[in-house]
């Protein structure tokens, strides 16, 4: 078995976070989010100028309650593209786009792995 590359961690961690939310799996959404996250967006209710924040605190209770999987099941779709845009030592930029969301995330190294720092996103 050959070991994973950066780029499979990386991609690794962005699943663990949407899959995490779409299956209602709090260990998986936990281990994905940096405690520090900022997460932003902009949803189709709404100005551009308004932007929401998270915080990983806030991401757990929700996936603990499943309304990620019912978003996944009203969208129809779970299926998930992922693309490593840029790492450079210990961070890294990827964009994830599904049936219910795009977001641009930026990912940070840890001694526990790579993590979620931030989260820009917008409604598909």
């Amino acid at each position: 078995m050959t070991a994973a590359t950066e780029h499979d961690l990386i991609t690794q961690a962005a699943l663990d976070y949407f899959e995490g939310w779409f299956d209602g799996d709090v260990a998986r959404m936990d281990r994905a989010l940096h405690a520090n996250l900022v997460k932003r967006g902009v949803d189709d209710e709404s100005e551009a100028e308004s932007i929401c924040m998270t915080t990983k605190q806030r991401m757990l209770e929700p996936t603990a309650t499943g309304q990620g999987a019912q978003e996944a099941e009203e969208a129809g779709s779970q299926r998930l593209d992922v693309t490593v845009v840029d790492v450079y030592g210990d961070i890294a930029s990827v964009t994830v786009r599904s049936a219910v969301y795009r977001e641009y995330l930026h990912l940070v190294r840890t001694r526990d792995g790579w993590e979620i720092a931030n989260a820009l996103w917008r409604p598909t």
